[in-house]
């Protein structure tokens, strides 16, 4: 028996930070003082806290250390993990107390939220099956197979209100059912973990952090719809989740858990795994399905549905990871206690990958039915620099922007998309007074260009006919009547495109377009871009009572646009100036000004 236990986070935010090296350093320094015996060092996965990393977290204190440096190491072993006195430089300030050091729970980051797809993230070795099964892992499975029938466990999810956590929502139950119902040879579960959204990273989190839970799903979901073989489609960028994965499935075969048999019951079920090539149209469905086939990775038409014919001309399931994740505490803990959370039509949690101008960027996991404004100024510490929320922007390139208007909007999946967005995946991007919402229109755009398959007229030429209109609009070249035809455009491709990548391309652009039209209008009307990020409709210039000749901005332009004697004021040649913004950089005077 250890009496300490140092949990290290090992996903992927805080492992480019260098917490690898912080281990190593770790399990060296605590050999060196003779604690071998005592102390266990433990690599997780995501706390959530990403901002903060590396994060390292000492048991049974719970103390929290955060921004933690492999110089750091020798100081953590020598002070507190052998003499018992805490580090406190490095704790984390929102646990410093007048009464002590508090319970990360009480915290403002996770004291409204409540992990269940997250619930053993930052908690177990994902790499060690024996930890998982000491949080009730596997249970839920050997429920299924020995007391329940795959009608009971479809009862259940339908009771507990669970909807796809991938994008459209659709119930997970209801899917279940209409597959079960469809007689064949062969049937399949396949797990989407394809996620592609920008600043995303929900599902790689639970793959890295509690892989067994997804495996745990896909084998029940097996026994609900009489399906043989799971397929895991995870893309290869995600070397950490692919590597955790792997040893996940040579585990649960090693005990018994997949493959033949599982747990006497007569029921056979295995897992493989599938690369993804780093396609975001391979998150649609069809598409996954066809590249698991070997095939190049574009969606057909439906119907026929996947629970009909999907995967090999078979009945498919196909969930994500976050969907999973939810499944085997469902039926642990029963329909109800899952349906006591959230509103009416959306039951549960939501794990969103909360980014962009925010104090506290990470993991959250938060009842359905909070508001943005919860989310973004308690949950996520508010925005830096005392700047002002703008708007922020869920669900990815098919979302869409919600206004400050909305701040106050209980976030599911109807309220949503009543106000122009959708839940998608889980990316949430915040934005603050400075960011320009064409440009982040533009943004999404062209990432979705540079992702279309390129079957279907209307997303291949649609959204490379949007995309010219907004550089139109951000170069200060574009007429009123362009607004008229981004609408026209963008309401052919929802009627027309194959898939939902198409149909939803231009909900970036209509959402920036109605909730901040006047900032679209500056740029075609009075070519100013009123956040002062559109280069084409920037101009630099120096204030001649505050430049105090000092050359430096000078010496740093690139172009050499900046003329001037030393010891007296400047200018800016802006046929010259490539609009680089160096020059403001280095000034120290607040010197230069841009419009």
């Amino acid at each position: 028996m250890y009496r300490s236990h140092v949990l290290v986070c090992g996903g992927t935010g805080c492992t480019s930070s260098g917490s690898e090296q912080i281990i190593k350093a770790l399990e060296t320094e605590i050999k060196k003082v003779g604690l071998a015996d005592e102390v266990c060092v433990v690599r997780t996965g995501c706390h959530g806290l990403c901002a903060l990393g590396p994060i390292m977290i000492v048991y049974p204190e719970a103390t929290f250390y955060s921004m933690v440096k492999v110089e750091d190491v020798p100081e953590i072993v020598s002070e507190h993990l052998l003499k018992g006195r805490v580090v406190s430089r490095l704790v984390y300030d929102e646990t410093i107390t007048e009464k002590g050091i508090q319970s990360l729970n009480e915290t403002d980051f996770y004291k409204k939220q409540h992990r269940i797809a997250l619930r053993n993230c930052g908690v177990i070795n994902p790499e060690d099956i024996e930890e998982y099964i000491g949080r009730d892992g596997y249970q839920a499975l050997a429920k299924v197979l020995k007391e329940m029938t795959p009608d009971d466990v479809v009862k259940c999810l339908l009771d507990s209100g669970l909807r796809g956590r991938g994008g459209g929502g659709f119930p997970t139950g209801r899917k279940w059912q209409l597959a079960m119902g469809n007689q064949a040879d062969q049937k399949y579960v396949c797990c989407n973990a394809d996620e592609g959204d920008p600043g995303a990273f929900m599902d790689r989190s639970v793959l890295e952090g509690d892989p067994h839970v997804v495996l745990e799903a896909m084998a029940i979901a097996g026994y609900v719809i009489g399906a043989s073989q799971g397929y895991i489609y995870v893309r290869a960028e995600y070397p950490i989740a692919v590597e955790r994965l792997k040893i996940a499935i040579a585990q649960a075969r090693e005990y018994g858990l997949l493959g033949k048999d599982i747990f006497g019951s007569g029921f056979d079920f295995d897992i493989d795994l599938r690369l993804g090539a780093g396609a975001f149209v391979c998150g649609e469905e069809t598409a996954l399905m066809t590249s698991i086939e070997g095939k190049r990775g574009e969606p057909h038409p439906r119907p026929p549905y996947p629970a009909v014919k999907g995967l090999f001309e078979k009945p498919t399931i196909l969930n994500n990871v976050e969907t999973y994740a939810n499944i085997p505490q469902i039926i642990l803990n029963g329909a109800e206690w899952f349906a006591s959370m959230g509103t009416e039509k959306s039951k549960g949690t939501k794990v969103f990958a909360l980014g962009g101008k925010v104090k506290n960027v990470g993991l959250v996991e938060i009842p359905m039915g909070t508001t943005l404004r919860e989310i973004v100024e308690e949950i996520g510490g508010g925005i830096p620099n005392g700047k002002k929320f703008k708007a922020a922007q869920t669900g990815g390139p098919s979302g869409g922007c919600i206004s400050a208007e909305n701040y106050d909007v209980p976030i599911d999946y109807d309220n949503l998309i009543a106000i122009g967005s959708m839940m998608g995946s889980g990316g949430l991007i915040v934005m603050d007074e400075d960011t320009c919402m064409v440009d982040i229109a533009k943004f999404f755009l062209e990432f979705t260009v540079d992702e279309s398959c390129g079957k279907c007229t209307p997303c291949r030429i649609g959204t490379t006919r949007l995309l010219e209109l907004l550089n139109k609009i951000t170069e200060g070249k574009a007429t009123m009547e362009d607004l008229d035809k981004i609408e026209e455009i963008a309401d052919y491709m929802k009627q027309n495109a194959l898939c939902a990548l198409g149909q939803t391309a231009a909900n970036p652009v209509l959402s920036t377009l109605k909730n901040f039209r006047e900032e679209y209008i500056a740029h075609i009307v009075d070519k100013k871009c009123p956040a002062g990020v559109c280069k084409s409709l920037l101009t630099y210039s120096i204030d001649p009572d505050k430049c105090k000749g000092c050359t430096l901005c000078a010496k740093n332009c690139p172009a050499g646009a900046i003329t001037g004697e030393r010891k007296e004021p400047h200018v800016i040649d802006t046929n010259k100036c490539v609009k680089c913004g160096v020059c403001m950089t280095k000034c120290k005077f607040g010197a230069i000004e841009k419009k």
